[in-house]
């Protein structure tokens, strides 16, 4: 059973947080639930809501985005459902109507989507999908929020009515209008409207010639409003069917009252659904505001946050464009409680109420700001002790306030509790303080207890040294200039720098220098130690980071010469490819030039058409069985190659024939070639001996195939020995 204290909740500024997350809700019922948020009481429940909040915080980053759930608050109309003989007006029916509409779009998109979202499709479950009351509604209740005429024959025909004799009003009002306006018994106005009647607007002096209802006069006195005697009749006749109407709506809204009446339970489920998913919502969006995730959980007592992020801090921050130093905190069986120490100003109290805040709002159903690979559980209880507390009212000091804390803490404490105390053992002496504090710590020590504590005393830091399960911590700080760094540091305890601090901020240094010879040496000595410790490690913080950064650019390039390794290995085997082609073709020119020779020879067609046909089976037998498909690709992918190759020849070739007209200022002398030389190609690479010279033409063999060429081509690289 999880019980968190509310003091704890005030302490953590978790209420603060609420007001924010209250601003996302656009519902004013939603924004009074969020308001209303406390921790849940089992681990069900919190998985639950924060599973809801994680997936409606997955919907801002898809296409599948969730209905609008928007709407207006019915409590009004739910009671007067309840009271028996009560109807409702047309706008009531509409904001009926709305909300089933609402949560109709709601309850079809999360049935269709139900794999993106099911944790909200299982909620929706609960609700009953209902299309009577909606059309029922719709047939009687127009988009204006009126009564429609045809909402029943009765109505149909007053209304109809009444339009009739609005027109004969009109009519008679205008005969009237233009016999007196004739006779010149009218003022320049002419008419006005008294009491939503046309009136006509008649000289005082012959108001008595006038025929009609006097509707009341100018201040003046000078006009007199008249409504026209034959427009008298018709408006009596008006006002009773105005009558009627008016009856037979309150019938008819009385009548669909009394059928949505049945509905009232399923329209109170709506409203609550609504509200429930827009409190999921506001979640979401303030989710979306911290960068907030949802952290791995684990059963294995071990809390892990890395980079994390004090959200109100963070949200300040981020309006004044100023920077918030995350952090990163262990808690496990090995390392249940943290003493942190240092000077103030250093950023100890905002880590202890970022670890406390985020827990909270964890077991509140809210998304926290950390690093993806951060590791959680749930605590029964999360015990603070933040601020001195001072109560004037309860005539309480510092100290005493603190005892009563520590007295609760006593009586609650256990191993699944999360204790938060900030400045551990102050408001009284400092020995006696400090020796009631090391003995509360030990209890919550021995119990097994998972906490976070800040102090200045050097007992509990010697403490958190020699016992194994406890470690110290200390807020970094930089070795020259003693600004805070805001980065949290396990491991080692940290100086309070108090006569250093005090010597930067202007003390002089005669006044330091007396104050330290009024302490214990052993003291001063201790404390300088932590401090030149706490100098040693920020180097070393330092050197580890730079190591790392080298390391980083080290790794970056190898990849990138991997990365070139690769594709220069694809190159190559590209290149082999097309060289074994076309060796291969060369093979088959071979060959034929051969049949072709043997032709010539002997002229017979059937020999040459067998051999070739010989020739053609060999190679299909060769080729594999691939799709037209595969084949296009391959060709293509060939094409390519041979473009490739062809442009890096090309530049080899022109680069070559640079060189040999740069180098070559005076012609070569011509050599003589013989029978048996062996010669190359111009800008060529293979070689091949000559068989025959007959008319400056040659005949050169390259082992697996000839060519003539003429010898001008020629290049001689080795005499016949």
């Amino acid at each position: 059973m999880i019980n968190i204290h509310e003091k704890t909740l005030q302490d953590l500024e978790l209420y603060t947080v609420l007001k924010q997350v209250s601003l996302h809700c656009v519902t004013t019922l939603g924004k009074n639930r969020a308001l209303a948020i406390t921790p849940f009481s089992s681990k069900d429940e919190t998985y639950n809501a924060l599973l809801l909040t994680n997936e409606y915080l997955s919907s801002f980053y898809n296409d599948n985005r969730i209905p609008n759930h928007g709407f207006d608050t019915i409590d009004k109309e739910l009671q007067l459902l309840e009271i028996e003989n009560s109807f409702l007006d047309p706008l009531s029916f509409k904001k009926l109507s709305s909300i089933t509409v609402s949560v109709n779009e709601i309850l079809k998109f999360l049935k269709k989507f139900n794999t993106y979202y099911p944790k909200l499709y299982q909620a929706s479950l609960e609700i009953t999908y209902t299309e009577v009351v909606l059309t029922k509604i719709d047939s009687i209740i127009d988009r204006f929020n009126e009564v429609k005429d045809n909402a029943s024959e009765l109505l149909y025909k007053t209304r109809q009515a009444k339009n009739g004799l609005k027109n004969k009003i009109n009519t008679s009002f205008i005969s009237s209008l233009n016999t007196y306006h004739n006779l010149d018994y009218l003022d320049d106005i002419r008419e006005s409207v008294i009491d939503n009647h046309r009136v006509l607007a008649v000289k005082a002096m012959y108001r008595r010639k006038v025929k009609g209802a006097i509707m009341g006069g100018s201040k003046t006195g000078s006009i007199v409003y008249i409504e026209p005697e034959t427009t008298l009749q018709f408006t009596r006749e008006l006002h009773n069917l105005e009558y009627e109407e008016q009856e037979e709506v309150t019938r008819i809204l009385k009548q669909l009252t009394d059928f949505c009446r049945p509905y009232t339970i399923l329209f109170q489920n709506y409203q609550t659904f609504l509200a429930h998913i827009d409190v999921i919502y506001a979640k979401a969006k303030y989710a979306q505001s911290i960068n907030g995730i949802l952290p791995t959980f684990t059963e294995k007592r071990r809390f892990y946050i890395k980079d994390a992020y004090h959200p109100l801090l963070y949200l300040t921050n981020l309006e004044k464009n100023e920077k918030t130093f995350p952090q990163s905190i262990t808690l496990h069986q090995g390392s249940r409680i943290i003493v942190i120490s240092g000077p103030n100003a250093g950023g100890k109290s905002i880590t202890l109420k970022t670890v406390g805040l985020l827990q909270v709002m964890l077991q509140s159903g809210l998304l926290i700001p950390v690093h993806e690979r951060s590791e959680v559980f749930l605590f029964e209880r999360v015990l603070s002790d933040i601020g001195d507390n001072q109560s004037i009212e309860n005539h309480l000091s510092t100290y005493s306030y603190r005892l009563k804390q520590m007295n609760y803490f006593l009586k609650k404490c256990n191993k699944n509790t999360l204790f938060l105390i900030d400045e551990f053992g102050t408001g009284s002496d400092p020995e006696l303080g400090g020796a009631l504090a090391e003995t509360f710590l030990e209890v919550f020590y021995e119990r097994e207890a998972f906490g976070i504590i800040t102090t200045h005393y050097a007992n509990l830091k010697i403490l958190a040294n020699e016992l194994p399960y406890m470690q110290n911590a200390s807020m970094m700080f930089n070795e020259r200039s003693l600004e805070p760094l805001y980065k949290l540091s396990l491991g080692q305890a940290g100086s309070s720098f108090t006569f250093e601090v005090a010597q930067k901020n202007g003390i002089p240094y005669s006044l330091i220098n007396k104050s330290k010879k009024k302490i214990e040496r052993s003291k001063v000595r201790f404390d300088a130690t932590i401090a030149k410790l706490q100098k040693e490690r920020t180097k070393l913080e330092k050197t580890e980071q730079s190591l790392k950064v080298n390391e980083q650019k080290k790794k970056s390039e190898t990849d990138k010469l991997e990365a070139t390794n690769q594709k220069i290995q694809r190159k190559l085997e590209s290149y082999q490819e097309l060289y074994d082609s076309n060796q291969r073709l060369i093979y088959l020119g071979q060959k034929v030039n051969d049949l072709a020779e043997k032709f010539r020879n002997n002229n017979k067609k059937r020999d040459l058409m067998s051999e070739l046909f010989k020739i053609v089976q060999i190679e299909n037998s060769k080729r594999k069985k691939i799709t037209p498909k595969q084949r296009k690709v391959e060709i293509i992918k060939a094409k390519e190659i041979k473009t490739e190759v062809d442009k890096k020849i090309n530049l080899i070739r022109k680069k070559k024939k640079i060189e040999k007209q740069r180098i070559s200022i005076t012609p070569k002398p011509k050599v003589i070639l013989k029978v048996g030389d062996r010669v190359r190609m111009e800008d060529g690479r293979a070689i091949g001996s000559i068989d025959t010279l007959e008319k400056n033409k040659a005949v050169v063999n390259y082992g697996t195939f000839t060519t003539n060429v003429s010898v001008d081509k020629l290049e001689l690289v080795e005499q016949k020995k």
